[in-house]
């Protein structure tokens, strides 16, 4: 989470394109470069929540009972902020390949775009299972919460394998 911090945080005092003399960046007026500022500003902020995350994790007074909910809840969220500080960081890269390569040819811009392009889909591949599960683990609380809270007859809301 920190290197990701590092690494969002040199992309933004680091314009694509450079600067003009006055200062500003070449490339304000793409539409594109919206797009890396508010990737790169996302990033910044949800690798930094994930960090502040992590460590308080580190700092809890690791009782028992914080091994139930708190630890597992921050556990949680914290790798929530991490996916999400990784993917805006890919996009923001991408968006500066994007920003930056102008190619004639169709097939050498759809090569660049599609390398650009690949870390996020493998990522978003590799992390799919996990959110998954994570989802469904919700799930089941809620309608586990619903049934124990709520009078009447809730079982209809017991999921298969629930015990």
């Amino acid at each position: 989470a920190v290197l990701v911090a590092g690494v969002v945080f040199a992309a933004a005092y680091s314009a694509p394109g450079g600067f003009h003399d006055n200062g500003q960046p070449i490339l304000l007026e793409r539409p594109l470069y919206s797009f890396f500022t508010v990737m790169d500003v996302a990033g910044l902020a949800s690798s930094l929540t994930s960090v502040v995350i992590f460590l308080s994790i580190l700092t809890s007074s690791l009782e028992y009972k914080d091994f139930g909910n708190t630890i597992p809840r921050n556990l949680s969220l914290g790798f929530t902020f991490l996916f999400f500080s990784v993917t805006t960081t890919m996009l923001t890269f991408t968006a500066t390949i994007l920003l930056l390569v102008h190619f004639e040819k169709k097939w050498t811009a759809s090569l660049t775009y599609a390398a650009a392009f690949l870390p996020i889909c493998i990522f978003a591949l590799f992390q799919f299972p996990l959110y998954y599960q994570y989802f469904i683990a919700a799930v089941k609380g809620i309608f586990n919460f619903i049934r124990r809270n709520m009078p009447g007859n809730w079982e209809f809301l017991r999921i298969k394998g629930d015990f």
